[in-house]
């Protein structure tokens, strides 16, 4: 759990620590959202975020790098490193502060800092978040709270051979059509450590992640494709034809890629694994008997129809250049030329 480093006061229930999900500041404008984790879990974000935010121009390179954005962006965060993110329903014993509650329409944004305090001693001790766009979480103070044992066992980190796949599979359509926002903000997260792993050069997607995505408004270097990538992961071996780059799950608790076990693979480029797993797991099957077999690319008119989007797939709009902007890899004299176009158009 986590208690107030000033009184003790408990500000959680239980909590087991997992990998800090790529979606995490991507959400969807003026819509509500979820809550960000699962209950009983928590990350931390290694990265300085939240307030105080100062200007690329007042900044400066050097400085920016320090804080691990390396190419310009409006403004660079110079917050606390190692913020501890929880789903609103696991916080406990804090209260608002109402003269920081300030949001844009339909919540709280976190704009003017810590606005929850604790009961005990009246110290802020966290930010609570849930505007519209914003997925709902409660980010701790890494320097107003401590960890404490909460007297449960301990939950092992499962190996890869243990994950059930199926579990964390998530459809790349809503029930209403829309894309769904893990979906928007994932893609464009992998994209960005894909053309880093590339170099600036054409690359050509895996066939189920290209028949879903397309050609990704965009975010991927223009023209004829010299490199491949391929799905590989847990159950899913490198492909036999061979790759240039692999894309692979993250860890849901590590967050670490999966690695081929023998030495001299392509490189890697982690992917959501909610993303991963839907790409690689066989597609759904009808539950009725039939005789015979469909034509490729004939869908069965069982109800209810499998989910199709409503429009094309359109990325997230800043996941991808946020990305690249954070990644050290970007600041290789190609890669600077390809994000000046990229941000340009």
């Amino acid at each position: 759990m986590f208690a107030c480093a000033g009184c003790g006061t408990e500000l959680t229930a239980p909590v087991s620590r997992v990998a800090l999900p790529v979606h995490a500041y991507y959400g969807a404008w003026e819509q509500l959202h979820p809550p960000l984790m699962e209950p009983a879990t928590y990350a931390v974000e290694p990265r300085p975020s939240g307030p105080p935010w100062r200007l690329w121009d007042e900044v400066g390179e050097e400085l920016a790098a320090e804080q691990g954005v390396y190419l310009p962006q409006y403004c660079v965060s110079f917050g606390s490193r190692g913020a501890v993110v929880i789903a609103p329903g696991d916080s406990r014993g804090m209260a608002l502060i109402p003269e920081k509650c300030a949001g844009h329409c339909m919540g709280i944004d976190g704009r003017d800092g810590p606005n929850l305090a604790c009961e005990g001693c009246g110290r802020a001790v966290a930010t609570r978040m849930d505007d519209c766009g914003l997925w709902q979480t409660v980010w701790l103070e890494p320097a107003a709270v401590r960890r404490v044992p909460s007297g449960l066992p301990a939950v092992p980190v499962p190996g890869w051979d243990e994950l059930v796949l199926e579990s964390y599979a998530v459809p790349p359509v809503e029930l209403d059509g829309s894309w769904s926002r893990r979906w928007a903000a994932a893609v464009p997260v992998a994209l960005a450590h894909l053309v880093v792993a590339c170099e600036g050069r054409p690359v050509a997607l895996p066939g189920p992640l290209a028949e879903l995505v397309g050609a990704t408004a965009g975010c991927l270097p223009a023209g004829p494709p010299v490199l491949t990538s391929g799905l590989a992961g847990p159950g899913t071996p490198v492909p036999r034809s061979g790759a240039d780059v692999l894309l692979v799950p993250r860890h849901p608790v590590t967050g670490e890629p999966w690695r081929p076990a023998y030495g001299g693979a392509p490189s890697v480029v982690p992917l959501d694994i909610g993303v991963w797993a839907h790409l690689v797991l066989p597609g759904e099957t009808s539950p009725l008997p039939a005789s015979g077999t469909l034509p490729e690319g004939v869908l069965r008119d069982d109800y209810p129809l499998p989910l199709r989007p409503r429009h094309a797939f359109w990325p997230h709009h800043r996941a991808f250049g946020n990305t690249l902007a954070c990644l050290p890899g970007i600041r290789r004299p190609e890669l600077r030329t390809y994000y000046d176009r990229y941000a340009r158009t």
